[in-house]
């Protein structure tokens, strides 16, 4: 039986590639007065698969992270059903 599993999508920068996004926004929001130690990008998407368990429907949107939503050699990814 098919069912639809909606599955959050982090994606985060690997360790110790630089953040030029997130310096910028710390820059910036230490210029206006804010006390940041650092600020962290991180991208999330949310996709509905339909699928016949939870598992293919993990699977699915690993390929499509792999493929395609992030960089497999700059970034990292975390997949949770919600």
């Amino acid at each position: 039986m098919t069912g639809q599993f909606a599955i959050n999508v982090r994606i985060t920068l690997k360790k110790g590639m630089a953040d030029a996004e997130g310096e910028s926004i710390n820059k910036a929001l230490n210029l206006l007065g804010f006390k940041v130690e650092s600020v962290e990008t991180v991208k999330t998407y949310v996709l509905t698969v339909k699928a016949d368990s939870e598992e293919k429907a993990l699977a699915t949107t690993e390929a499509a992270c792999s493929k395609l939503l992030a960089n497999p050699v700059i970034q990292d990814f975390e997949l949770k059903v919600l």
